[in-house]
């Protein structure tokens, strides 16, 4: 742990440091968001937090740079690049879904001939389409998660903590480096951006820190474990947004909306605050799953022969929690 802590440490004070400059940035090219009925925050926003995070994140990696994985992390450092400037854009432009996709895509074909590649099937054809699944299916839950303050910043800082704490006991110091640097960036920004917040990190912040939470999910490695097991560790440290955009997807659809676009309070946060919950008490619950479950693949790592028993106990308790919450929702629709 005390090689990565200068990097989790240069990542912190980096966003620290950088996000007031994003937020000037912000005020001077108009790049603001403006309170909607959709929307919680109730006055103009800054919206360029994104850029801070990108650079602590670049920079914690550039400082501690690691010469033997250094086609990989330019390949990292290349597809969240093209994530930061399509976030930007959509920022800006509010690109179409298809359009979003469609550089997502890109982004994570560089992965994928970089050999940043899951290898589930060993079929290439079969592995890369799982990759791009994967970065596709991460990227957009965390996009999915900037509903609230604090939540989509606070939820990276925890996941990407546990991949850090993963990727030490497992001595793979590519993923720990990694998961060092947005850990820091991810906690840096919240500073700024716990409730109330004072500036957004926007599509080009929630897209990166998504990008780089399926990159530390598919570098991860448990060698000598058994692979059937030991990819769900990863799905468990990332459980909530993933849960979340299963929720979301399945309700608008059920609507007869399109998944892609948000037209109405219904992430699992909206939700507990339609039971008369704070936005502070929602944050703390939420932030207390995420610890939770990134403890349930610490211990899926540890003893692979429980992987089942915990892997289905939290498929059951999810499954709860998702009729729970379409309850939640549905007796408070007009």
């Amino acid at each position: 742990m005390t090689r990565h802590l200068p990097v989790l440490i240069v990542g912190f004070v980096c966003a620290l440091a950088l996000t007031p400059l994003s937020r000037f940035v912000a005020l001077r090219t108009g790049l603001v968001a403006q309170p909607r009925e959709q929307r919680l925050h109730r006055k103009a926003t800054p919206l360029m937090g994104g850029l801070a995070i990108y650079g602590a994140l670049v920079l914690a990696l550039l400082v501690f740079g690691l010469p033997a994985h250094f086609m990989e992390l330019g390949a990292i450092l290349a597809g969240a690049t093209m994530m930061t400037l399509l976030g930007l854009w959509d920022d800006r432009k509010e690109l179409s879904p298809r359009a979003k996709f469609a550089g997502q895509v890109v982004a994570s074909v560089v992965l994928v001939l970089a050999g940043v590649q899951v290898r589930l099937f060993n079929v290439p054809l079969l592995d890369w389409g799982l990759t791009v699944a994967w970065i596709l299916g991460v990227t957009n839950a965390i996009n999915y998660q900037d509903n609230m303050d604090g939540l989509a910043a606070g939820v990276s800082a925890i996941a990407s903590g546990f991949f850090l704490l993963l990727a030490v006991m497992e001595g793979q110091d590519l993923v720990g480096s990694l998961a060092a640097a947005l850990c820091g960036a991810s906690v840096g920004f919240l500073v700024y951006n716990f409730n109330p917040a004072n500036t957004f990190m926007g599509d080009m912040g929630s897209m990166v820190l998504g990008f780089t939470l399926a990159v530390l999910g598919i570098k991860l490695r448990f060698d000598g474990q058994p692979l059937n097991v030991t990819w769900m560790i990863p799905v468990l440290v990332l459980g909530l947004p993933l849960f979340d955009m299963a929720l979301v997807t399945f309700t608008r659809l059920r609507e007869g909306r399109s998944p892609f676009v948000g037209s109405s309070r219904d992430h699992t946060s909206h939700r507990f605050l339609r039971m008369g919950l704070s936005q502070r008490v929602v944050l703390a619950i939420l932030y207390a799953v995420c610890v939770g479950l990134g403890a349930a693949g610490v211990a899926v790592s540890r003893a692979p022969s429980l992987g089942w028993i915990i892997g289905g106990g939290a498929a059951v308790l999810a499954l709860g929690a998702f009729v729970f919450l379409e309850w939640v929702y549905a007796r408070n629709q007009p």
